[in-house]
């Protein structure tokens, strides 16, 4: 408890720091306009996760990191950009988990083909952990924060190494794909036995063949220079991925498919309100190990009171799930926020209400085929509601969820969720 405390304090401070940085004030007014525009774009940068350093832009999600398996884990990487070339790039990282006491490192390249649609060839070779039931989308443009709430709490890892070759392709401005071919060698990090055909796999080959897209019917954009920016970020958007898993080719050992949906929806309101809305589903069928099934993006720990529970509330997380809890084959999950307008009580001070309810629903065939693990099937409604009051101090901010419904567990305080938030703008 005191390592992850150590952690939050660490990065957040970090984060604080960063994003404090002021804009140096110039006598000229045109070195001023310069001094802004540099800043506002070292700001972008940073906003998006990079440091540039000359050729090459030092990735900060790898300077460091906490989590249950590795404790704490740091290292550096990044990506070249245009100054070294605006066809060819170079990108990778290496860290290292001092709990684990491993190396994890990732080595990749890419060349663009088409400057119009933006058609890049990358390739990569990845030695690392990842989130046993987590599910992610080739297209997802890079979402970045200092610190990850949901990292802080997770221990349930399988390392892979995996050898991929991708291409992005943007078929038009609302419409971008990515299609990628992986191998991948898989070994869970945990007790865990997948039982096929009266054989058990503790270890397994996997390689998959993955079509994701992405549209955005209604945001605009315009062209800036040789660059095409988006002008307004408009709702709906959707995003489907299609994942199929081959047996016997490069000596894959299951056959299996998957289908990952994902629509977000935001309304914004005369009174500078705003309400979203996410709907996350997915279904998989046929040899499915649980490394590539499905968990609700849980967040809770399993502690015996309300506060050796408290950690840190997620972006999009089920604050009152336990973590492995639940694995699915089919889920679903809905999420609605109500974003009230800030209070603004001073120009500094202006905390603001959100009001949050989430939904999930799920179910498991063959549960007997996952040996080793214990959890429970998904199959009736989960439901929790809760509100957060953020930016309080520096970016901090509190949570509280209840849980109810179907899953309403008999202990009262076990149903509750009380943490602290953080969001920071830059």
């Amino acid at each position: 408890m005191l390592k992850r405390y150590i952690a939050i304090f660490l990065i957040s401070l970090a984060t604080y720091s960063l994003a404090q940085n002021p804009v140096s004030k110039a006598q000229d007014s045109i070195e001023i306009a310069r001094d802004s525009i540099k800043n506002a774009e070292f700001l972008k940068n940073i906003g998006n996760g990079y440091l540039p350093i000359g050729f090459f832009d030092l990735d900060l999600r790898y300077l460091i990191k906490f989590n249950q398996y590795e404790g704490f884990r740091t290292g550096l990487g990044g990506i070249t950009n245009d100054l070294f070339s605006e066809r060819y790039r170079v990108n990778g990282y290496a860290v290292y988990g001092f709990k684990d006491k491993r190396y994890k490192y990732s080595i990749g390249g890419g060349i663009r083909v088409n400057k119009a649609s933006n058609t890049w060839i990358n390739l990569s070779y990845t030695d690392d952990l990842r989130e046993t039931g987590s599910s992610t989308f080739l297209t997802d443009k890079r979402f970045f924060t200092f610190f990850e709430p949901r990292l802080l709490n997770i221990n349930l890892f399988h390392r892979h190494i995996t050898k991929a070759i991708s291409v992005q392709h943007k078929v038009s401005n609302h419409l971008l794909s990515e299609t990628q071919f992986s191998t991948s060698k898989i070994n869970p990090t945990y007790n865990y036995n997948f039982v096929l055909d009266d054989e058990s796999y503790n270890t397994f080959d996997i390689s998959t063949a993955k079509l994701s897209l992405q549209w955005s019917p209604f945001s605009k954009f315009e062209v800036n220079g040789d660059k095409v920016v988006v002008t307004k970020d408009g709702f709906p958007k959707f995003t489907l991925q299609v994942t199929q898993g081959f047996k016997s080719v490069f000596g894959s050992d299951f056959n299996f498919s998957k289908l990952d949906f994902r629509t977000i929806q935001q309304f914004e309101h005369s009174n500078d309100a705003k309400t979203t809305m996410t709907l996350v589903a997915g279904i998989a069928g046929g040899e499915t190990p649980l490394t590539h099934l499905y968990h609700a993006y849980p967040n809770n720990i399993t502690k015996e009171t309300i506060l050796q529970r408290f950690s840190v509330a997620g972006l999009n997380s089920f604050e009152t799930m336990y973590f492995n809890e639940f694995f699915s084959d089919k889920f679903s999950t809905l999420q609605l926020k109500h974003f009230f307008r800030p209070f603004k009580i001073s120009e500094r001070f202006k905390p603001q209400l959100v009001l949050i309810s989430r939904y999930a629903l799920g179910d498991m065939k063959s549960i007997s085929r996952h040996q080793g693990i214990t959890f429970n099937r998904l199959n009736h409604l989960y439901s929790e509601s809760g509100f957060e009051i953020n930016k309080l101090l520096l970016g901090f901010g509190l949570s509280f969820a209840y849980r109810y419904g179907a899953y309403h567990l008999p202990n009262f305080e076990d149903n509750i969720a009380f943490k602290f938030t953080f969001n920071i703008s830059l």
